[in-house]
């Protein structure tokens, strides 16, 4: 099976809103939306509402390296499905998921993977 072949919703598996985004980070839904204009995070429409992945996500904070790791992927000429399909799909040279590796402070390899994708 290809990355393709995946729905995005199974890759990603639990969404926020962003109210309940906003929560465990303090800040407004608005913010949410201004970092998803930046670039730091990503959102898509899920059933009519503006949602993020919940794994984007770190206790009161976003995963770290996240948004230097999207501005890559995003400066590779990926799309918003192209990005979270890689980050949620399994990479047998890490092991594992893009977004599990940085969430267990392994960014630096996501990173150098993400950085050799637009070469």
């Amino acid at each position: 099976m290809t990355r393709n072949d995946l729905d995005i919703d199974t890759l990603v598996g639990e969404w926020l809103t962003l109210k309940e985004a906003a929560a465990p980070l303090g800040v407004s839904p608005n913010r949410i939306k201004t970092l998803i204009r930046e670039n730091r995070m990503m959102g898509v429409v899920r059933h009519g509402e503006l949602c993020i992945p919940a794994a984007f996500i770190d206790g009161d904070d976003l995963v770290k390296g996240l948004p230097g790791t999207l501005v890559l992927l995003s400066d590779a000429g990926f799309s918003t499905e192209e990005a979270l399909r890689w980050l949620f799909t399994e990479d047998a040279s890490l092991p594992g998921r893009p977004i599990e590796a940085m969430r267990e402070n392994r960014g630096t390899e996501v990173r150098r993977r993400a950085q050799s994708l637009a070469l």
